[in-house]
């Protein structure tokens, strides 16, 4: 078995990063940690917090970052994420997240922040073209579509283009990575925990990227 991490995965909605998180916490054997899973869990559920997260995110905003770092929090006190590690997708997205995040893990530390590198062009074209299994969170393309259009090859539930997935809603998101999160990227760097991968590209061969940083970086100095 795969030694356990503790692994951020940054990258622009967009970028493939959930498909590669998912991916790492199979190779890794730990829990995929997504604020953006947990959010809509909360706003199919109709919780308090699900019907605040729901005005937010159907404007293209980003939530305060109070919310997701005590939802965050009561996460990492799970059994199987302070034994094991994480693979933490979608957050920290802000300089003030990470530093709350710093002090949550002490005195254990993060292994490596990884940054997928994906040019916006396609990530615009990603977004636009992305459907999702309304059920399971399968997800789906206009280039690579389910069996049955319309319908999810996994659970058979509907599969649709999300309300926050169009274009405009998109470049909202792009222009607060921009302003807030980009910073992310010295932060870690100044720390020797950033590596930068290129996310272009099949899906294997970003995976091997990443697992080769990964890898890299927990070698002895």
């Amino acid at each position: 078995m795969n030694q356990g991490v503790r692994l951020v995965v940054l990258g622009k909605q967009g970028s493939g990063k959930g498909t590669q998180c998912v991916r790492l916490s199979h190779h890794y054997a730990v829990p995929h940690i997504s604020t953006g899973d947990m959010l809509r869990a909360n706003v199919s559920q109709g919780t308090e917090l699900g019907l605040l997260a729901k005005s937010i995110m159907d404007a293209g905003n980003l939530l305060p970052d109070t919310i997701i770092m005590d939802m965050v929090g009561e996460r990492l006190k799970e059994r199987n994420v302070s034994a094991r590690g994480f693979i933490l997708d979608g957050c920290p997205r802000t300089i003030f997240q990470a530093e709350l995040l710093e002090s949550m893990l002490a005195p254990k530390v993060l292994d490596l922040a990884v940054l997928l590198d994906v040019p916006t062009e396609l990530v615009l074209d990603r977004i636009a073209s992305r459907r999702v299994c309304s059920d399971c969170g399968t997800i789906y393309s206009t280039h690579k579509p389910p069996v049955v259009p319309g319908i999810c090859n996994t659970c058979g539930g509907a599969v649709l283009q999300r309300k926050d997935d169009t274009v405009e809603s998109v470049q909202v998101r792009l222009a607060a990575f921009e302003a807030e999160t980009a910073p992310l990227i010295d932060w870690y760097g100044e720390r020797g925990l950033l590596a930068t991968v290129n996310g272009d590209g099949p899906e294997d061969d970003v995976m091997e990227r990443i697992i080769a940083a990964i890898e890299a970086a927990r070698q002895p100095q």
